[in-house]
């Protein structure tokens, strides 16, 4: 297969979005979801130490606003399966110069992006329609102690969710808007 990665960049350094190219015939079709060697050439750093799916059942559903803690940060390669989402990465890195910026992207079985993801941002999304199915790739393997989240509907934040947020977990209701104070994440 000699599908490549059509490469995008974002206004925040790090962050990409992947257009799989898809090899197609009248039986369907076929795309590289993942290719350690194409990904470390764009700054994808580590194996592939996990590999999580996601299903939200409900559009509105928002999910996050999640990140690892120093020294277990993580790439992410977030992929729609199935479904919409609006998939947003926000830059916690202390000292950058998009520092509290986000940005977000329509992901969807349909239009074959991902979302690469570096250490030092939080992640999260909002399914756009019912029934999403997601697949995410991880460089590190979870670890709770070091399990962090803001409130995705943080003012300081400013995401303009397309939909209602609904369906939060316990866990991100409570996380509380982030203080003045707030310095983010250390290298």
């Amino acid at each position: 297969m000699t599908a490549r990665f059509d490469v995008e960049t974002t206004p925040i350094e790090g962050l990409l979005i992947l257009k799989r190219r898809r090899i197609a015939d009248e039986r369907g079709h076929i795309s590289r979801l993942f290719c350690g060697e194409e990904l470390a050439e764009i700054g994808w750093r580590g194996p592939v130490a996990q590999v999580n799916e996601s299903v939200s059942h409900f559009a509105g559903t928002v999910r996050g606003m999640h990140f690892q803690t120093p020294p277990f940060g993580e790439f992410k390669l977030v992929t729609c399966l199935a479904g919409r989402i609006l998939d947003v990465a926000v830059d916690l890195r202390h000292g950058s110069p998009t520092f509290l910026e986000h940005v977000a992207v329509e992901l969807s079985a349909d239009n074959a992006c991902s979302f690469l993801i570096p250490k030092g941002f939080a992640h999260g999304f909002q399914a756009l329609s019912d029934d999403v199915r997601m697949i995410y790739a991880h460089s590190a393997p979870y670890r709770a102690e070091a399990e962090g989240g803001l409130s995705p509907t943080d003012p300081r934040l400013a995401i303009a969710w397309p939909l209602p947020v609904a369906h939060l977990s316990p866990r991100d209701a409570g996380h509380p808007p982030l203080g003045t104070d707030y310095r983010g994440l250390a290298a």
